[in-house]
């Protein structure tokens, strides 16, 4: 089936998660990887809120356990692809050099002091955001939260077929060439079911619009700053846009606890 070896391609590119198996690679299979970011994210968000909820429900150890559990979930099941990204982004972002230079940074293996700041401000504010929530966590937390990748995958697949590539080699031109706007056509149905389910959970339906509405209010801002810092999309932007739009998400679920559930 061509949608199951799409989002098959999707966990092998971007989970460390083993596939063993030869997948195709060409236009048609990518485009049904495209299609299928959103699930995969409700893949990754149901492994994290398993793990999330086994330490906090089954277990005799602390809050602060299962938060950095769920915290070091995030890295470890996505093997920090994302996170490369957000620091090569910051380091070319930080050197306040043209485009053409910034684009040349994003290429260097190494990493510099600025992705390695940028880094450890994110994962910083992460932890804090899941432990704060984890503090007051109620049944509908787990629901919301295992959302955010969902919602950080849609936002990648919307950017990756709406802002132009800055380059035509690389991870990012592989996809968005296999990829046209039908693609995203699911996308609007997938937000449906979630909003659906979310009915299940007392008032996650509310969670559910707010992060909709939240990455849908963020896709403009990326845009103009990705064509405006770098010219054009590459596969360290379309990472550092999802990492980007994660952190976000969490703070809005912090705050959703604090003053929209009194």
């Amino acid at each position: 089936m061509k949608w199951l070896k799409g989002l098959l391609i999707n966990i092998q590119f971007f989970t460390a998660i083993p596939v063993n198996a030869a997948l195709p690679m060409d236009q048609e299979h990518l485009e049904k990887a495209v299609k299928t970011f959103p699930v995969l994210g409700l893949i990754q968000g149901g492994l994290y809120i398993f793990l999330y909820y086994a330490v906090l429900q089954w277990t005799p150890f602390s809050a602060l356990t299962a938060a950095f559990v769920l915290w070091l979930a995030g890295i470890l099941i996505t093997g920090g692809i994302h996170l490369d990204g957000w620091m090569d982004a910051s380091d070319a972002f930080f050197s306040y050099r043209d485009r053409e230079k910034r684009l040349e940074i994003m290429n260097d293996p190494r990493v510099g002091a600025f992705g390695v700041l940028s880094v450890l401000v994110l994962l910083s504010a992460r932890f804090f955001f899941i432990y704060e929530i984890t503090q007051q966590v109620e049944p509908w937390s787990y629901f919301l939260a295992g959302l955010i990748p969902f919602f950080s995958k849609t936002v990648m697949g919307v950017l990756l077929l709406k802002v132009p590539g800055a380059k035509k080699e690389g991870l990012g031109a592989l996809f968005q060439n296999a990829a046209n706007d039908r693609t995203l056509l699911m996308y609007p149905v997938y937000i449906l079911i979630v909003l659906s389910a979310g009915i299940a959970f007392h008032q996650a339906w509310m969670g559910v619009i707010l992060f909709a509405v939240v990455s849908a209010l963020m896709l403009p801002v990326f845009k103009r700053k990705i064509i405006g810092w770098f010219g054009g999309m590459t596969g360290d932007l379309l990472g550092a846009s999802t990492e980007g739009t994660e952190l976000v998400l969490w703070m809005i679920l912090w705050l959703f606890h604090y003053f929209a559930m009194v």
